[in-house]
């Protein structure tokens, strides 16, 4: 699995104009899954997600995590970083996992985050969203489960 984490001070996701998951301060994840991928990669991230120390502590490094600062996480399917750009210049996107295996490795990855007590929001798999953000630091880190 594929994810781009963004440290926020707010973020929203909206589909047919109407505000389906919104966060104050936390992270929001972009999600996709990836042919081949299993509950063994989206259990990868969410342990590493959920404990990147990314937010500042009392000296001001980034030394704190999602969970130690009391955060919530936004979590958007992106099946766009799937992305194979090398040929040509429509981007491909054969590597994506089939829509059903993305989604329910999707769903479970927002699951599992709300196991550990973080406040998850969800974006709506598969709809035109619009996602809008406030980065805070701007703080943006990608992350490919295949790279552990």
């Amino acid at each position: 699995m594929r994810a781009v984490i963004q440290r926020v001070s707010e973020a929203s996701v909206t589909v047919d104009q109407q505000v389906i998951g919104e966060i104050s301060t936390g992270l929001l994840v972009l999600i996709c899954a990836m042919q081949g991928d299993n509950q063994a990669q989206a259990d990868y991230l969410v342990k590493k997600i959920s404990k990147l120390r990314i937010f500042a502590d009392n000296a001001g490094k980034m030394n704190r995590s999602v969970m130690d600062i009391g955060g919530a996480v936004l979590v958007v399917s992106q099946f766009t970083l799937a992305a194979e750009t090398h040929r040509g210049n429509r981007p491909g996107f054969s590597t994506a996992a089939a829509p059903t295996e993305g989604e329910t490795l999707y769903t479970y990855f927002a699951d599992q985050l709300a196991a550990l007590d973080l406040p998850v929001q969800r974006g709506r798999f598969g709809a035109d969203m619009k996602v809008r953000l406030l980065n805070d630091g701007p703080i943006t880190i990608w992350m490919d489960s295949a790279d552990r």
